[in-house]
């Protein structure tokens, strides 16, 4: 797990310096080893800094060279079938003098014997990587199939830059980038970016499976997809789980899960694992454990508030499993000290509010291990949230009500405020409350006018609406993102969530998070074979009753009882509402003076004060629009400062 940054360019002096300057800020990315590698001839550079993972050795240091010398690679992530690679090019006949054992350089002999695109084919792992091909004269950038690993590239004027994080091409060319002002909107939107956009004007993010070539001039081409989810999962595959029974389903689902988790455990460096007591991270961990001679450690981040504490029941799956456990409570001081950082932790505007404890047990873990496993991936993969079925039947039934009928109903839901429908539902059984309440009849309204599934859904996904136009001089998309649903409704959600909510902002999360501690994470369910796996899965094996994930859940049955994995679905969040009305209240207002806003000019003044207006007050909760502002502005106020980027100094002020 490493960070790294080049550029193309054709003013050959000082590259060394220059992509130095680039690396500066990605010290946290690897803290053990940088490396540089330039050719004046055609004004590249190569720089990368290392956290050492596998082969700790000086072999493994970046850039690192083929044996003939041909390719130049800088690479973050790993390669987990690294030594069956090996074997493979030993038993195709080539006589590779190896230098130690690291995946990079098993990699590198796999492009020499098979090329660049039909490696990336026979690799499994999570990884972007720059290839330099001096043959050729041609630069390859390459990500992973599902988009764990972060690769931004593009031309400003005359250059061609690329890195794992924006701040380092910010670092080299920051007076001439511009924000986006409909890709800023499309961040309101949804509380991240999107691929392939980044905030700047000219900056883009590589898409998961996909490589690009670019010239020697710093001319790219079009990217090109190496791997496809739905091009992958034949046809004959979902026949043959169609007419399986139970048992070989589940069986399947086992042994491809166990498999990924036995090639993540890998490791020179000690490992461990995040367990909320969940059914997908609890699932990894009893895999893990059940392959371990010795007890696994996981951690865990508890809150004071009782509705979003989850370390009870991670506690619990521990002490069933019998591993050695560590967690950590959270108050919202903790979180109002982290708040500062998070800016530059993110590098671009991000708020997906679960940063916080992201971020929090992070750096707990990386206290006492290297590398965590996680169970990112299992709720998109296998259908575990509650919105797809609730989505699936509402849009069935929507859909047969004539459209004026359905505007009229949606306008008469949404109109009243989210504290008078919670009068109204107040009067229901209490079993009918945590399901039913202001806020959700509200959004109701607007879903009751979607003209299709797509539109319903990515509405739901939606924070501020296209409609709300709440950026000065920009513009939302519309709802043509959304997948064909040949293979039904819920497996179009999914898609779609495969593709830009999974790698755009819980990967973002998670990728940003563990890296800022130094802390490499890797997500066994998201394995391109086991991805495969569950899009071959007829529907009947992800959702019975209304209840997702029922292939892993019968799975996790073999490992903990179910009484302590059964309870409503909480997901990894934090009292936002009530911290914004208490103790951030201060540093919101700030970032929120209606003056600052004006004079930015980036924002609607009036929209956002009624925004905090409505939530200081109770009538709605409007802490996830706000938060999406007040990321922005936060990230705002942190470009606009002086930078000094020194390397003994970045990272030393996180939670001191």
């Amino acid at each position: 797990m490493c960070g790294f940054a080049g550029l193309i360019t054709p003013s050959t002096g000082n590259l060394v310096e220059r992509v130095e300057h680039m690396l500066a800020p990605l010290f946290h990315r690897g803290p053990d080893d940088q490396g540089t590698w330039t050719d004046a001839s055609t004004g590249l550079a190569l720089g990368h800094r290392r956290l050492a993972i596998v082969d700790l050795s000086a072999h493994g240091h970046q850039p690192m060279h083929s044996v003939s010398g041909r390719y130049v690679i800088i690479f973050n992530g790993e390669i987990y079938n690294f030594a069956d690679l090996r074997k493979d090019i030993e038993s195709a006949g080539s006589h590779v003098d190896w230098r130690g054992h690291s995946d990079t350089e098993v990699l590198l002999a796999a492009f020499e014997l098979w090329g660049i695109e039909s490696s990336l084919g026979r690799a499994v792992g999570m990884f972007a990587i720059a290839v330099w091909d001096k043959q050729n004269q041609v630069l390859t950038l390459a990500r992973d199939r599902i988009g764990e690993k972060p690769l931004y590239y593009g031309r400003i004027h005359n250059e061609f830059y690329f890195a794992s994080e924006l701040k380092a091409i910010r670092a080299q060319c920051s007076q001439h980038l511009e924000i986006d002002r409909n890709v800023l909107a499309e961040y309101m939107r949804f509380g991240y970016i999107p691929a392939p956009h980044s905030i700047y004007q000219g900056l883009y993010k590589l898409q998961p499976g996909h490589m690009l070539e670019v010239t020697a001039q710093g001319v790219a081409n079009e990217p090109r997809a190496y791997w496809q989810l739905d091009a992958n999962v034949a046809q004959e595959t979902r026949r043959v789980f169609e007419q399986a029974s139970d048992d070989e389903v589940l069986n399947e689902v086992h042994d491809r899960l166990a498999a990924a988790v036995k090639l993540q455990s890998f490791s020179d460096v000690p490992v461990g694992a995040f367990l909320s007591g969940g059914v997908d991270s609890s699932l990894v961990v009893s895999l893990m454990q059940a392959q371990s001679s010795s007890r696994v450690r996981t951690f865990t981040i508890g809150f004071e508030e009782e509705a979003f504490n989850e370390a009870p029941y991670a506690r619990d799956v521990a002490e069933h499993l019998g591993t050695d456990h560590t967690e950590m409570y959270v108050k919202a001081l903790d979180a109002a000290a982290l708040i500062p950082l998070l800016p530059k932790i993110y590098d671009e505007p991000f708020a997906d509010s679960s940063q916080i404890p992201t971020t929090l047990v992070s750096k707990l873990t990386r206290e006492h291990v290297t590398v965590a496993l996680t169970g990112d991936g299992g709720d998109e993969l296998f259908a575990g949230y509650p919105r797809y079925p609730i989505t699936a039947g509402l849009w069935n039934k929507v859909s047969k009500i004539p459209m004026p009928l359905r505007r009229a109903a949606g306008s008469l839901l949404a109109m009243p405020s989210a504290s008078d429908w919670d009068k109204v539902t107040g009067m229901l059984p209490a079993r009918y409350q945590r399901s039913i309440n202001g806020r959700r009849v509200n959004r109701m309204g607007q879903l009751m006018k979607a003209r299709s599934l797509g539109e319903m859904y990515i509405r739901l996904m939606s924070h501020w609406q296209p409609e709300d136009n709440l950026v000065i001089g920009g513009s939302c998309g519309g709802f043509d993102s959304f997948p064909a649903y040949d293979n039904g409704s819920i497996a179009a959600m999914r898609r779609w969530d495969v593709n830009q909510y999974l790698p755009d902002d819980l990967l973002v999360k998670v990728d940003r998070a563990t890296m800022y501690s130094s802390l490499e994470s890797r997500a066994p369910l998201l394995d391109h074979r086991v991805a495969e796996l569950a899009f071959s899965l007829p529907e009947h094996f992800l959702v019975r009753e209304k209840v997702g994930k029922w292939a892993l859940r019968k799975v996790l049955d073999r490992y903990v009882p179910r009484q302590l994995i059964e309870r409503p679905k909480a997901g990894f969040s934090i009292p936002l509402g009530d911290w914004l009305r208490g103790p951030l209240r201060s540093w919101a207002e700030d970032l929120l003076n209606p003056s600052r806003l004006a004079s930015e000019g980036y924002l609607d003044t009036d929209k956002v004060s009624r925004m905090w207006t409505e939530h200081l007050l109770g009538k709605f909760d409007r802490s996830v629009n706000i938060w999406n502002v007040l990321m922005f502005q936060a990230w705002l106020r942190e470009i606009q400062l002086p930078q000094q980027f020194k390397a003994a100094d970045v990272g030393k002020e996180v939670f001191n």
